[in-house]
């Protein structure tokens, strides 16, 4: 399964006023950049995940986020990712979700 254009036509929309935005097909995702740093991906199930760093990680676990796990086969536990998911406020409100992309991007460019 890969990601949708009407998904990442969204998540563009989203992320539109970030610097030098670009994005890169990858594992049936997206990966979103902003001067060539990842912050972002959409996931193939059409979820968008910030990427968590530092004390990044607490803001996004107090705004409710869900981390990104997988059951990898053969594994005893679920492998846990990076990323968290976008809040359903970003959702619908693009300077929120450049905000909290913003964050993202001081905690993993530092």
């Amino acid at each position: 399964m890969s990601v949708s254009e009407a998904d990442i036509a969204f998540a563009k929309d989203l992320f539109h006023a970030l610097p030098a935005l670009s994005t890169r097909k990858m594992m049936g995702g997206l990966c979103f950049y902003s001067n060539g740093t990842i912050f972002a991906i959409i996931h193939s199930d059409g979820k968008i995940y910030l990427k968590g760093k530092g004390a990044f990680i607490d803001r996004l676990e107090q705004l409710g986020t869900t981390r990104w796990t997988y059951q990898r086969d053969g594994a005893e536990k679920p492998t846990a990712m990076p990323y968290w998911t976008l809040p359903d406020a970003a959702l619908d409100d693009p300077e929120f979700a450049c905000e909290l992309a913003r964050d993202a991007l001081q905690y993993l460019e530092s």
